[in-house]
Parts: C-alpha cells; sequence; structure tokens
C-alpha cells in the first residue's frame, strides 16, 4: 500500500493544534469536560448493555414459558380431542389465554391443518396464520399491530392428533424494557449533572492548593529556602507538597551535608595519616629490633671468624651467620610483601591474594582462609591494588576483632563488574553504630577505596558473623 506523505503530515499538524488547544484550556474545563463526557459515555454505554441483556433475558424467558403452554395445551387437549368435545377445547384455550398475562391466542387445528378451536372470538380466525410455518424449534415470529408476535406450537399425541399453537406478544415486555431504559437514562443525566457539581467543587479544591504551590515555587526560585509550600488534604496534591518541601530541606541541608563530608574526609585523611605512621612506626621498629640486631650479630659473627679455633669451629660458625643471614632475608622480604607485594604486579590479584592468605594463615594460626577466583582477564592495576587492600582490610579487621575462626573470600568477575565477598563466622558488631563513631579506620579506609574506583561496598554483621560486599568496576 502507497502512503501520501501530506497524509502524515496533515496528522502531525492536527495533533500540535489539538494539543495547543487542550493546552490552552484551563484545568477546570479539563476536568468539567472529562468529567462530562465520561458520566455520559458510561451512562448511555451501560443503559444499551442493560438493556440488551434484559432483552435477551426476557424474550428467553418468554420463549421458555411459550413452549411451556404450548406443550400444557397439547397435553390437555388429548381427551377432548379424542371425545370431540369442542367446547371443552375452546374453555381449555381460553382459560390458558386469560391467565398468561403475554398470551394473545391459542388454538388448536387437526392433523389436515384445520382450525378446531380458537380464541379469536366474533372477528374469526385469521386465516394467514396458517401459511406461516414454524421453524426447526417449533416457534413463528412476526409483527403485528400488538407488536411482535412469538408463535409456539405442541404437536398432541406425536401429530397424529393436530397441533396446539399458542401466539405471545412482546408488547409487555418492550413496556418493561423501555421503562428500566428511562429511568437509566433518567438516572444518567442525575449523575451527570452531580458529576459537574462535583468538578466544580472538585477543580476548586484542586486549584486551590496547586496555585499555593506555584507561589512557594517562585520564592524558592528567588533565593528564599526558608518558603515552605501548605498542605492542605492528606491527598496526592499533599503529597506533593510533602515532596516540594523535602526537596527545599535538602536543598538547605545541601551545604552543611557537604561540610559535613568533608570534614568526615578531613577526620579520614587525619585518622590515615595517623595509620601510615603507625605503620612507619612498625615498620622502623622491625628493621631496628630484627634486621638492625641481625646485622649486628652478622657483624659480631664475622668477627668472631677469625677466632675459630678449627674447621669445624669454623663451619658451626658460619651454619650459625647463614641462618641469621636467611632469617634477615625472609623479615625483609615480608617487610617488602607488606609495603606492596611484587606478585601483585607480575601475576595479578587471584595469585597475590592467594599468597596473603597464606601469609594470613601463618600469621593467625588460629583462623582457615578459604578463597574462590574468578577472573577471566587481568584488572587495570589501580582496580586491583584497591582491591587487594580492602581484601587485606577486612581480613585484618576480622583476625583482629571478629573472634572467630573461619575466613571466606571470594572475587568474582563479570558483566563489567568485579565483585568480592568477605565472610567470617566471629561475634559480629553494629555496623551503623560504627559508621556513625567515625572511629573504624578501616571501615572508612574501605569505602573510600570503592567511592574513589566508582564502585559501593555493603556490610552486614550479626551475631553469625560478618560480610563485606564489594562491587567495583572492572
Amino acid at each position: 500500500m502507497i502512503t501520501n506523505p501530506g497524509d502524515s503530515s496533515n496528522l502531525e499538524r492536527y495533533a500540535g493544534q489539538t494539543k495547543q488547544l487542550l493546552g490552552a484550556v484551563s484545568v477546570r474545563t479539563k476536568i468539567l469536560g472529562i468529567v462530562l463526557a465520561l458520566t455520559t459515555v458510561l451512562g448511555l454505554g451501560i443503559t444499551w448493555q442493560v438493556r440488551a441483556v434484559l432483552h435477551q433475558v426476557l424474550i428467553g424467558e418468554l420463549d421458555s414459558r411459550g413452549q411451556s403452554v404450548a406443550s400444557d395445551i397439547a397435553g390437555r387437549s388429548a381427551d377432548p380431542l379424542l371425545l370431540d368435545d369442542t367446547l371443552s377445547l375452546h374453555d381449555l384455550l381460553t382459560d390458558t389465554v386469560a391467565n398468561h398475562p403475554d398470551a394473545l391466542y391459542a388454538y388448536v387445528v387437526d392433523p389436515s391443518g384445520n382450525v378446531v378451536a380458537h380464541t379469536f372470538g366474533a372477528d374469526g380466525f385469521p386465516t394467514q396464520l396458517l401459511g406461516i410455518h414454524p421453524g426447526d424449534d417449533g416457534e413463528i415470529i412476526y409483527g403485528s399491530s400488538e407488536g411482535t408476535v412469538h408463535e409456539y406450537s405442541a404437536p398432541i399425541f406425536d401429530g397424529r392428533a393436530g397441533t396446539a399453537r399458542v401466539g405471545l406478544s412482546e408488547k409487555r415486555l418492550q413496556n418493561v424494557i423501555n421503562a428500566i431504559t428511562g429511568q437509566m437514562l433518567l438516572t444518567t443525566l442525575v449523575v451527570a449533572l452531580a458529576g459537574i457539581a462535583a468538578a466544580i467543587f472538585l477543580t476548586w479544591i484542586l486549584t486551590r492548593p496547586i496555585l499555593d504551590l506555584v507561589h512557594t515555587t517562585k520564592k524558592v526560585g528567588a533565593g528564599d529556602l526558608a518558603a515552605r509550600a501548605r498542605r492542605w488534604a492528606k491527598d496526592e496534591i499533599g503529597v506533593l507538597a510533602d515532596a516540594f518541601n523535602h526537596m527545599v530541606d535538602d536543598l538547605q541541608e545541601s551545604q552543611a551535608t557537604i561540610n559535613e563530608k568533608e570534614a568526615a574526609r578531613t577526620r579520614l585523611l587525619e585518622q590515615l595519616i595517623t595509620a601510615q605512621e603507625e605503620e612507619r612506626k612498625r615498620i622502623a621498629r622491625e628493621l631496628h629490633d630484627g634486621v638492625g640486631q641481625a646485622l649486628n650479630s652478622l657483624t659480631l659473627g664475622i668477627s668472631a671468624l677469625t677466632l675459630a679455633t678449627g674447621a669445624e669451629d669454623l663451619n658451626a660458625r658460619a651454619s650459625k651467620l647463614r641462618a641469621i643471614t636467611d632469617e634477615t632475608l625472609q623479615t625483609v622480604r615480608q617487610l617488602g610483601r607488606d609495603l606492596r607485594p611484587s606478585v601483585l604486579d607480575d601475576l595479578g590479584l587471584a595469585e597475590a591474594l592467594r599468597n596473603y592468605a597464606a601469609d594470613f594463615e601463618n600469621i593467625y594460626p588460629e583462623f582457615a582462609v578459604d578463597t574462590h577466583f574468578d577472573l577471566a582477564t587481568r584488572l587495570h592495576s589501580t582496580v586491583e591494588i584497591a582491591l587487594y587492600r580492602m581484601v587485606q582490610e577486612s581480613m585484618t579487621n576480622a583476625a583482629r576483632h571478629s573472634r572467630g575462626r573461619t575466613i571466606s573470600v571470594l572475587v568474582t568477575q563479570r558483566n563489567g563488574l568485579v565483585q568480592a565477598i568477605i565472610e567470617d563466622d566471629g561475634v559480629g558488631f553494629d555496623v551503623d553504630a560504627m559508621r556513625r563513631s567515625g572511629t573504624s579506620v578501616g571501615i572508612h579506609s574501605i569505602i573510600e577505596r570503592a567511592d574513589l574506583l566508582g564502585g559501593r561496598v555493603r556490610f552486614e554483621s550479626g551475631s553469625g558473623g560478618t560480610s563485606v560486599y564489594i562491587e567495583v568496576p572492572s
């Protein structure tokens, strides 16, 4: 099918004009129009639907009664027909029509189609009825001065004695349907008028707080952050006013929040500097107490070599010096790994953490460390060192404070993210209280490192242990 480009542009133009026209209409007019349109459409739609259903139900009930009446006449007509009692048959038909408000007539025909008895009175039987043949269900529908007529027939002795027929009019049922329809239309009109009145009242309720909110917005836009919108009711507009007030509160508190965050960063920086100084003190103490004393021992041992009395004594002194040298070398290497593990640069994060876990079990033999790594590729050096330090800090915190016996470390990489989970089975702690106090350098250090990488950290702690969830972009 070929589409005319002009049709599309015309539709767009008409849509734009309609939107512009609706935009120029006031809120009150829009609400009134919507309420009136919905009330009218719904009222007429429901009226039509009820009328259709009611007509279907009543006609169905008429059909059921017609078949029942025809069958009753057929059953009661057998004896008068066998006895050739036309008077009793006529009385039966007359009583049947009199006792059913919708019945117009009844008659009985013999197998040859001749009328045996009927209720048409002095006007005589309308012979045109005999020319109308019933359908498969035995029903005839035709129009008359009495409205639509449904004629039902029932065989007498399977048709061997004739057929009983009765005609029922829809007139009374149509009057009932029309009366109910008129009542519903009147109800629709009343509801429409009530809807217009409610819409007028509704627009008054709606526009008053909206105009007040607009006025407050202008004051806030002018720089008056002390202005607050009045909450007129506990509805959606009231919620909007609360949200606006919360927004202004946030604006007012933003500067204080920034200052507080800067203060927290300053405090953390001071704590980090203090921690660094403590680490330097520890390294200096290790160098002085460990390496320094070992070197002094080496110096004295080398000087004492000249005092060796024989080859055996000389070998013994040399072996002792070699042991001191090996111990000193291990101490220096351990200090180097603490400062910056070379395996991290050479083999990557997974291998560095495995080595750290092995050293950790040597330092804290009461802990068993379980590790699992799923890293498909090498990470950026910045990400690797940050994750290494965060895992290291988490394990150190667990060793110092958890009083647990097991630490589990899981590091995985998927969908552009690296996730690390460090869990222990210790006593746990109050995470919120610890973060508010600002006394934990380890927790703040982990959070700051994750923030610098654009990641996030979540702490969960309870009586069953502590879990640290770290997620950073890879």
